[in-house]
């Protein structure tokens, strides 16, 4: 069944403001409303929202609305957009100077594990020349030629130089955004892990949280068992995660610690949570944090801090601590609602508090994969940490 409905905008558009007002005034997770009078800005807005012309006028409105609340996790969201055309991705980035001064697409990565990468043969330095058949000039668009060609048969002309010497046809299949992004990270991942490797002379681990979801969760597990049971210590990173819900499930994997060994006659002897089959990791940990360091990767921070399980280097978080929750408005767009106050161990509310680092260190401009001063100094710290003998109870 197919229907059409006329909708009268300035009818629609006091029911979206009373709608959005009334979410924040039944469920904001402060009855004070963070000392504003929620009252008076309804005043203070409905004559504007009224005077909107189009929806995205009233959002934009309700954003300012909403935001005399000063409170994180907020903000109103426009209904879901149609799926529009859909990029290919190939794996390859480009020299901006050599494109920019010449004109030419100068290959300047190779993705690891993308199509480009796969075919094995396409090296940094080549030239992209021509995709099927279609000769590069400098005012192409690559996203437009790949246009909906995601898992589809694509050449591309390999050249050695811009003028196309030596040239050869590559054939791909290109990856979704999502896919690139994804292998992307992957790579970033790696090269701090084998960064973390060779300046502690292999002695540390490394794993980075990207979110605080449940596959980030499961990566985490499987990064553990992996990378980090042979290594004296790890460095875990969750720098520019953007938080979840997975904060206690995280910690516990990291904070357990091991109390019986079980040995097999003629076997190697291993602790005992291992072999029953429970992940312990039983190593120093140090931790990186920054200001993009949001929500429940906070919730982590101040939960590795208050179970002491070592220090924390970085940045201090961003101070956006608060559960939230969305409300679907009667157009199909939403206002997010942020419902449940976060307190610390101490009681105290941590909505726009960031967390605090023990050692700060700020990266510097223009630090990338060959050097991260903020890993650096976790490093250092951590293996400080090894040379520095223990004693047990009773000793």
């Amino acid at each position: 069944v197919v229907a059409e409905m006329d909708v009268d905008f300035r009818t629609e558009k006091v029911e979206i403001f009373n709608e959005v007002w009334q979410a924040q005034n039944l469920g904001f997770y402060d009855p004070k409303f963070h000392g504003t009078d929620w009252k008076k800005v309804h005043e203070q807005y409905e004559p504007l929202a009224n005077g909107a012309s189009t929806p995205e006028e009233l959002r934009r409105l309700l954003n300012l609305m909403v935001g005399e609340l000063n409170a994180s996790h907020s903000g109103v969201s426009g209904p879901a957009a149609g799926a529009g055309f859909v990029t290919g991705k190939t794996g390859l980035r480009f020299n901006s100077k050599e494109y920019e001064t010449n004109g030419n697409f100068k290959i300047d990565e190779v993705i690891n594990l993308s199509p480009a990468s796969l075919m094995g043969n396409i090296k940094t330095g080549e030239y992209l020349i021509a995709i099927d058949d279609k000769k590069l000039e400098v005012s192409d668009n690559i996203d437009l030629l790949l246009a909906n060609k995601i898992g589809k048969r694509v050449a591309l002309t390999i050249a050695s130089s811009p003028s196309g010497g030596s040239s050869r046809k590559v054939f791909i299949s290109p990856v979704s955004l999502a896919t690139e992004k994804g292998l992307l990270y992957k790579q970033w991942v790696n090269q701090q892990r084998e960064y973390v490797s060779k300046i502690s002379n292999g002695q540390l681990g490394y794993v980075h949280m990207l979110d605080m979801s449940e596959g980030s969760l499961n990566q985490l597990y499987l990064d553990m068992d992996a990378e980090n049971h042979s290594r004296k210590g790890v460095v875990v990173d969750i720098r520019n995660n953007n938080g979840g819900f997975v904060n206690p499930y995280a910690l516990d994997v990291i904070s357990r610690k091991n109390y019986l060994t079980m040995t097999g006659r003629g076997m190697p002897s291993a602790p005992a949570r291992v072999q029953l089959g429970q992940r312990a990791l039983d190593a120093p940990t140090i931790l990186l944090i920054n200001q993009h360091s949001l929500s429940d990767a906070e919730d982590f921070t101040e939960g590795y801090r208050a179970l002491g399980l070592g220090k924390v280097v970085g940045e201090p978080t961003a101070g956006w601590i608060v559960f939230t929750s969305s409300v679907q408005l009667i157009d199909g767009s939403a206002v997010r609602l942020p419902f449940s106050r976060i307190d610390d161990h101490e009681g105290k509310n941590m909505e726009l508090v960031p967390r605090k680092v023990d050692i700060p260190v700020t990266l510097q401009l223009g630090e990338g994969p060959a050097k991260d001063s903020q890993l650096d100094v976790a490093v250092k710290e951590l293996l400080g940490q090894l040379d520095k003998p223990t004693t047990r109870k009773g000793e």
